[in-house]
C-alpha cells in the first residue's frame, strides 16, 4: 500500500498510474480541473487503453463545468457515464488501473484540494478491494443497485454508518480524527462515550455540538479537506464522507478502512505535527485580543471621542425638565429608568453607524 499525502505528493502517482496502464483506467469524478490528467487519459485512449469515467450528475457549482469536461474527454474518445440522480451528491473518488491497483481518494482532482489541503489517499492491490471497487464503479455506471460485499470498503449509504459507528465504538486507548464537519448526534455521542471510557479522542476541524469532553481543534494553516481516522496506532480510515446525517445516509461517499503499519504511521506522524502547529498558533495568539474584540475596542473609543460628556448634560437636561413641570409628578425612578434608556438608545444607534462603517471599510480593504 502506497499513501498520498496533501499537500506534497500532487497528482504525480495518479499520472504514473495512468501512464502504466496496460488495458483499462476508470474513474470516478466528482471535481476536477487538473489539466495534466485529463492529458493523461487522452493519452492512454489514443494507446488503445479502455478508459471509462463516470461523472457526478452534479456538485455545488452546478453541472456546467460538469458538462463541458464530458464534452472533452468524449472527443478524446473516453467513455463517460454520468450517475444518477437518486442521490443528493455523488461525492466519491476513486480510480482502477487494470483492475489490479485501486486509487483511493479523501481530495478531489482539483488543484485547491491537491495543492492547498490538508488531504489522502491511498493506492492499493488488495485484490479484495480492487474487485470490489470495480463492483460498485460498475453498479454506479449502469444505474444497478449495489450491495456492500467487503467491510472495508467503506460506501455510503450502504454500509457507512454501520462500518465508522463500529470503527469508533472499537477503540480502547486513542482515536485521532480529522473532518471537516462533525454533526451527527449518533456520532458525536459515540465519541463522547469513548472519551468518557478514557480514550484519548483529538479532532481537527469541526464539532457543531459543543462537548466538553472531546478535544476540538480548527486547522488554521491549511484548508482541511480530509475524511480520516486513526485508531490505537493501528487501523485507519481514508475517505470521502464526514461523520454528518446527510454524507452518511444520503450521498455516494465512499471510503477504506485498512492496516498498514507504514501508511498510518506516516499519516499518525501527520496528525500529531498538525496538532502540535495548531497547539503552538494557539498558544502564540492566546494573549491577542479577537477581532471582534479588537474592533469593539476602536468602536468604543470612536463614540467616546464623538459623544459629549453625558453626566453634565444629562444633569442639565434633568434640572430643566424638572424645573419646568409645572403641577405634573415626577417619580425620580421613572425619570432616572427612562433617561437611562433614551441614552442607551442613543448610544446604540451611534453604535450601529459607527460598526457598519468600520466593517465597510473593513471588507473593502480584504478585497
Amino acid at each position: 500500500m502506497k499513501l498520498l499525502i496533501q499537500p506534497g505528493d500532487g497528482a504525480v502517482a495518479l499520472i504514473k498510474g495512468i501512464n502504466s496502464a496496460k488495458s483499462s483506467i476508470e474513474i470516478a469524478i466528482f471535481r476536477f480541473d487538473q489539466r495534466e490528467i485529463e492529458t493523461a487519459l487522452a493519452h492512454a485512449v489514443s494507446r488503445g487503453i479502455s478508459v471509462h469515467a463516470l461523472i457526478a450528475h452534479t456538485n455545488r457549482a452546478g453541472e456546467e463545468n460538469l458538462r463541458r469536461l464530458e464534452m472533452r474527454l468524449l472527443a478524446a474518445g473516453v467513455t463517460v457515464a454520468r450517475t444518477a440522480d437518486d442521490l443528493l451528491r455523488y461525492h466519491g473518488k476513486f480510480m482502477i488501473v487494470d483492475r489490479r491497483e485501486l486509487y483511493l481518494l479523501a481530495f478531489n482532482l482539483t488543484y485547491l484540494d491537491i495543492e492547498h489541503s490538508r488531504s489522502f489517499g491511498i493506492v492499493t492491490r488488495s485484490r479484495n478491494l480492487v474487485s470490489e471497487a470495480a463492483r460498485l464503479f460498475e453498479a454506479d455506471s449502469k444505474r444497478s443497485p449495489y450491495e456492500p460485499g467487503l467491510d472495508a470498503l467503506v460506501v455510503s449509504p450502504a454500509n457507512a454508518r454501520q462500518r465508522l459507528s463500529a470503527f469508533i465504538e472499537g477503540a480502547r486507548k486513542q482515536l485521532f480524527v480529522y473532518d471537516p464537519k462533525i454533526s451527527d448526534p449518533t456520532m458525536i455521542g459515540l465519541l463522547e462515550a469513548r472519551a468518557r471510557a478514557g480514550v484519548d479522542v483529538r479532532i481537527v476541524g469541526k464539532l457543531t455540538r459543543k462537548s466538553s469532553r472531546l478535544a476540538t481543534r480548527k486547522m488554521p494553516q491549511l484548508r482541511l479537506h480530509t475524511r480520516t481516522m486513526i485508531r490505537d496506532g493501528g487501523l485507519a480510515f481514508i475517505g470521502s464522507q464526514s461523520l454528518r446525517g446527510i454524507e452518511l445516509d444520503m450521498r455516494r461517499e465512499i471510503g477504506v478502512i485498512f492496516r498498514d503499519a507504514k501508511a498510518i504511521s506516516h499519516i499518525s506522524k501527520v496528525f500529531h505535527d498538525d496538532w502540535q502547529a495548531i497547539e503552538q498558533t494557539r498558544l502564540e495568539h492566546a494573549h491577542e485580543p479577537a477581532p471582534a474584540e479588537k474592533l469593539a475596542k476602536k468602536v468604543a473609543k470612536v463614540v467616546a471621542r464623538e459623544l459629549p460628556p453625558v453626566a453634565p448634560v444629562v444633569d442639565t437636561m434633568v434640572k430643566e425638565l424638572v424645573a419646568g413641570a409645572g403641577d405634573w409628578e415626577l417619580n425620580a425612578e421613572e425619570v432616572e429608568e427612562t433617561v437611562k434608556d433614551a441614552v442607551k438608545a442613543a448610544v446604540r444607534d451611534a453604535v450601529k453607524d459607527v460598526v457598519e462603517e468600520a466593517v465597510e471599510q473593513t471588507t473593502a480593504g480584504a478585497k
